[in-house]
This record gives structure tokens, sequence and C-alpha cells, in this order.
């Protein structure tokens, strides 16, 4: 194995650690502050990233089934964290789109999560920020094309 393809394993391997301490401190998140799921809170986010989207938009761009997307809006509709309105051409979709009080939810949830960041990285310089999420950027557009160009913006 050449020293490039220990690289690229190493990374791989960083990455999984990163996924699993995302995971680790959202379950944490999630047990201090009951209520609604991260899942939903994560589609919410969407939602205000990209705007109104149909379910099987939201599904796609998640890399999920319908069917969890569908639970997830209905969690969101109850707590009146999203609309919904009748799709144009076909009445019988709907588009959903985040709410007024979906968009403080996520404001309450953006400042812990900067918070925690601050905690973790408070000695890290903004450059150092900015080079490491271009350099992530970078990488998620490649690796989405390696995987048959599906769309999955985050």
């Amino acid at each position: 194995m050449s020293s490039a393809d220990d690289a690229r394993v190493e990374l791989m391997r960083e990455l999984k650690a990163a996924s699993q301490l995302q995971h680790a401190w959202i379950m944490q998140a999630w047990q201090d502050d009951p209520g609604l799921h991260p899942a939903a809170a994560m589609l919410l986010s969407d939602l205000a990233k990209h705007g109104e989207a149909r379910p099987s938009e939201l599904a796609k761009r998640r890399f999920v089934d319908l069917s969890v997307v569908s639970r997830q809006i209905s969690q969101l509709s109850a707590a009146g964290m999203v609309d919904r309105r009748p799709a144009p051409e076909d009445g019988r979709a709907s588009i959903i789109s985040i709410s007024e009080r979906g968009r403080e939810e996520l404001g309450r949830r953006r400042a812990g999560y900067l918070e925690f960041m601050e905690r973790a990285l408070g000695d890290w310089d903004d450059e150092k920020v900015v080079e490491l999420t271009t350099r992530l950027a970078e990488m998620n557009t490649d690796v989405r094309a390696a995987l048959g160009g599906r769309t999955c913006p985050v």
C-alpha cells in the first residue's frame, strides 16, 4: 500500500470518528434537552437552508426513505414547526416549509451548538475553521459525484 493509500484510509478513519463524535454530541444534547428528535431537527435545518420542498425531495436530499421523512414531518407538524400546503400542480402532494416557530427552535438549538463548538474548538482561529470547512466541502462534492451524482446538500 502506498503512502497516498495510507493517507486516504486514515482520512476515512478520522471521518468515521468525527461522525461518531457528532452522533455522541447530538445524543447528549437530546438527553439534556429532550423533545424534538435530532433527526427531525436536522430536517428542520434542511428546510431552513434550502427552502420549501416536497417530502420526496427531502428524502432524496437526506438519503433516507420517504417513510422516515414522513414521520419526521408529522412530529414537526404536531409541534407547529412546519407548514404544509398542497402542491400547485398536484393537490394530493404537499409542500413543506419551516414555520416561524420552527425558525425560533432552530435558533435556540443553533445557540447550543455554537456554545459547544466554542468549547471544543475555542482555540482554533477563524482561518483554521474556514480551511477545514472548505476542504470538507470539496471532499463532500467529490464523494457525492463518486456515489453517482445523487444530490445530498447539507
